[in-house]
């Protein structure tokens, strides 16, 4: 099972979007606060439709809450337009932490530096990213793949 991290999510129908991802690639979805919206947001369950319920979803207060309880953080996978390493690169295995930044700025900094694994998804120079949707599908989509011939 695949872990989606979405840091300090700011769109609910994105966020929504992204849980009915999860229940359909049988992933576990991490959500860290501060959020742009509330949980029960309308929007939130209207893009995660009635799906919501199956969702394996868990939220944190902050990063270092989440931090605290991964097993290996050599498998925490950053997510950033500015890393050099494509996610199309790397060796994907179960149990991966796939990590997303917030919709307007992506992840801090601070978040980026403390783990080794940054990832970038190729894209045109015409745009600055991907809808982080979007960006989680891909991601999920090259993992489930690479999961799957090994079995």
């Amino acid at each position: 099972m695949l872990n989606i991290v979405l840091v300090e999510p700011e769109i609910p129908n994105n966020t929504g979007n992204i849980g009915r991802l999860c229940v359909g690639t049988g992933s576990r979805l991490h959500l860290i606060h501060p959020f742009g919206f509330v949980i029960n947001d309308k929007n939130l369950k209207r893009s995660g439709l009635d799906y919501w319920v199956h969702l394996d979803v868990t939220e944190y207060q902050n990063v270092a809450e989440w931090k605290a309880q991964i097993p290996d953080l050599s498998r925490v996978f950053l997510m950033s337009s500015h890393a050099t390493t494509s996610y199309l690169e790397t060796d994907f295995q179960d149990g991966d932490w796939l990590v997303f930044g917030k919709e307007s700025k992506g992840l801090s900094e601070e978040v980026l530096s403390q783990f080794e694994n940054h990832l970038t998804i190729p894209m045109s120079n015409l745009i600055r990213s991907f809808n982080i949707a979007n960006s989680v599908a891909f991601v999920i989509g090259e993992a489930k793949r690479q999961i799957s011939l090994k079995k």
